[in-house]
């Protein structure tokens, strides 16, 4: 070896132990820089944020944002700056990202972008013809979408959020879930959601010995509380056919059905492929719905608040602080999709399948001013400065640009939920191999009772 590459090497001897191999990364064949690996992660922070907002993701949005990424993240440590080439974000990298990440092609939400009108339309005569040639009925054609709900939090000039605010090294109320909603276009079947969280055992369900298996949601948890392929095929597989199976056996229709949904990772166009034998009645497509339910949620979230502080004695902001938890969330989230109306689910297909909604429908204006006065009524009623355009910021607020900061700060409570998720798994395990051994210890003691 060359006198020059050893002096290199140790030159720069911190940086390469230092270095955070991506995961995938099996081999260092070449210094990576820590500042880089960071990128990545807080990349597929960004991602899944897009994903969740419903927003279109090209190849060159993606090398956008991570190029800013990685000069944000430089200028908040500028003494790796100097040993840091310019990162150019290029074809190669890009490429190496996807493999190294999972993502094998670059996604694009809904049935086309905003700005192509063409394609949109061609897609709408393309699936009118499909829905003729196939002789499907509104009955058997479904629509599920993913959704980011911050199910913990208030309007932002509520005076809860607003002391949240005022105190020093305390992050606003940012707990976010995600659902996965789905119905039929005849709107008469609301298929069970599914809910992944940060935690699979949150301390609530724990106090109150929740039983997951009777919730009206089919719960799952992974550390960044996102539908993962596995998550998604196992709500297909447990939830979904068979719910569908059953309805088109009581309605005397032919056991076939078409899913549509967004062209997200969890869900990709080969998900047929991956279906056993049993479920082949199902095809899978693309589209996309979500935004009444969420006001509908806020609605109910505000109705419990009303409640509890007119029947107890509880103050809105003890019972906020103290008492409100994913328990309380999971029974409104089930009100919430209750209370989407059949007219709501059938009207929303009036763009891509005007047959299928009823002619009193195409008209149909949703009503969602209403919901925003009775959140607004409810609100002042409990002497929160709160307005309409509170409400709506509230519910379209996922669909904020983070910032580099606050991608690392989501990037770090997630990393933290996981090890928090994985210590109270060792605490029960622990906890139980105690209680077997003490009835073991106690078995023996009646033992050597009798025996005496």
């Amino acid at each position: 070896m060359a006198k020059s590459t050893i002096s290199t090497i140790l030159k720069n001897k911190a940086a390469i132990k230092g270095a955070d191999v991506a995961k995938g990364v099996t081999m260092l064949t070449k210094q990576r820089m820590q500042v880089l690996e960071e990128v990545e992660k807080l990349l597929l922070v960004w991602l899944n944020e897009k994903q969740l907002a419903g927003d279109s993701v090209s190849e060159a949005m993606i090398c956008e944002k991570a190029r800013k990424l990685h000069s944000d993240l430089l200028q908040r440590s500028p003494s790796t700056s100097a040993s840091s080439d310019e990162f150019k974000a290029s074809r190669g990298w890009f490429e190496k990202f996807c493999r190294r990440s999972g993502i094998h092609s670059v996604i694009r939400h809904g049935v086309a972008s905003s700005s192509d009108k063409a394609a949109t339309e061609a897609y709408k005569l393309d699936f009118a013809e499909f829905m003729k040639t196939e002789g499907y009925v509104p009955q058997q054609v479904f629509n599920c979408d993913e959704t980011g709900l911050f199910w913990k939090k208030m309007p932002n000039r509520t005076y809860i959020t607003q002391e949240e605010k005022a105190l020093p090294g305390h992050k606003p109320m940012k707990d976010r879930l995600t659902l996965l909603l789905c119905a039929n276009a005849s709107a008469d079947l609301k298929i069970k959601p599914l809910l992944v969280y940060h935690s699979q055992t949150p301390r609530a369900f724990r106090e109150q010995n929740v039983n997951k298996a009777r919730l009206p949601v089919m719960w799952r948890a992974n550390a960044k509380a996102w539908v993962t392929r596995q998550l998604f095929m196992e709500w297909l597989h447990e939830v979904f056919a068979p719910t569908v199976r059953k309805y088109l056996s009581d309605n005397q229709l032919p056991e076939r059905c078409l899913l549509l949904m967004d062209n997200a990772p969890a869900h990709p166009p080969a998900l047929v492929d991956d279906m056993d034998a049993e479920y082949d009645f199902i095809k899978p497509m693309d589209q996309q719905v979500i935004c009444n339910f969420k006001k509908l949620y806020t609605k109910a979230l505000f109705t419990r608040c009303f409640n509890v502080t007119e029947e107890t004695s509880l103050t809105l902001k003890d019972f906020w602080k103290k008492h409100f938890n994913v328990v309380h969330c999971i029974n409104l989230i089930d009100k919430a999709w209750e209370e989407v109306t059949p007219r709501t689910l059938n009207s929303a297909w009036r763009k891509l399948w005007p047959e299928c909604v009823a002619e009193r429908e195409h008209d149909f204006e949703e009503p969602d001013a209403e919901v925003v006065e009775e959140i607004v009524s409810m609100g002042k009623s409990m002497g929160l400065d709160v307005d309409g355009a509170d409400v709506e910021e509230l519910v379209e607020e996922h669909r904020e640009e983070l910032t580099t900061e606050e991608l690392s700060e989501l990037h770090s409570e997630q990393q933290k939920a996981l090890l928090e998720e994985h210590s109270t798994e060792e605490e029960e395990e622990r906890e139980e191999v105690s209680s077997d051994a003490i009835k073991s210890i106690m078995q023996k003691w009646n033992e050597c009772h009798d025996f005496f």
